[in-house]
């Protein structure tokens, strides 16, 4: 099977998720950064990289309307399962006719347009799965249900993983269909490498973190504020 070179890219935004560490009364996705919810700007990054031909956002059954107000025109609304891998799904089926998938995390708002044609790219280039990671730089500990230490892996060994994850679209086809409901995969790549697939990594961005506490989303939010804030107009300085 070779990854189609001139195919068509469909981004798949999986934002069904409640986002309960987050501590909001909105579900996550629908949070604010600056005005602008995290569903909005993940998608604005998408389209705005020059790489993706369709966004398919998937989101609870309640809120559809509420997101397909907030997203640009052309943007595909449907709606998303129990878990994230029943929301998957559910945006797999609704692009049939994709050549490459990105699923990328509604929460990874501030993603730079860069990492996202970065991937595509590589795709382009005959990789069939490719996934940003970042370097670990704190030391991790294994442990047991007691909390006691049971091994402490090479950091050189260990990555932290982003999105957009991209993939050649049947075999994410192939790993959703081999996967079950209950499946305990954290990411999309877990379940190709489950079919014995090489899954690439490129280097990552720190902009592209999760915003998962409340912490993530003070960060996100200044980051934010200090890109959109206007410039000051020095013929005024002064003036009272």
């Amino acid at each position: 099977m070779t990854t189609a070179s001139g195919g068509r890219v469909v981004a798949l935004v999986p934002a069904a998720g409640r986002g309960v560490r987050l501590g909001e009364q909105t579900p996550k996705a629908f949070v604010t950064l600056a005005g602008t919810s995290m569903m909005r700007l993940s998608v604005d990054g998408l389209l705005a990289s020059g790489a993706v031909d369709h966004v398919v956002v998937v989101a609870p059954a309640e809120l559809i309307g509420a997101a397909v107000a907030l997203l640009p025109a052309g943007v595909q609304v449907v709606e998303g399962g129990a878990e994230r891998i029943d929301s998957v799904r559910a945006g797999i089926a609704a692009a049939p006719d994709a050549d490459i998938y990105l699923v990328h995390d509604a929460a990874r708002a501030l993603t730079p347009t860069t990492l996202i044609a970065r991937v595509v790219a590589e795709l382009r280039s005959g990789r069939k799965a490719v996934v940003p990671a970042l370097e670990v730089t704190d030391t991790i500990k294994t442990v047991d249900i007691l909390g006691g230490v049971t091994g402490t892996p090479k950091r050189s060994e260990l990555r932290a993983i982003q999105t957009p994850q991209g993939f050649d679209a049947a075999l994410l086809r192939r790993a959703y269909e081999a996967a079950s409901a209950d499946d305990p995969a954290t990411d999309d790549a877990g379940l190709v490498e489950r079919l014995g697939e090489r899954v690439r990594t490129i280097p990552g961005d720190p902009l592209a973190f999760k915003i998962t506490t409340q912490l993530d989303l003070t960060l996100a939010r200044a980051l934010t504020a200090a890109t959109t804030k206007p410039a000051t107009n020095t013929a005024d300085e002064g003036l009272g």
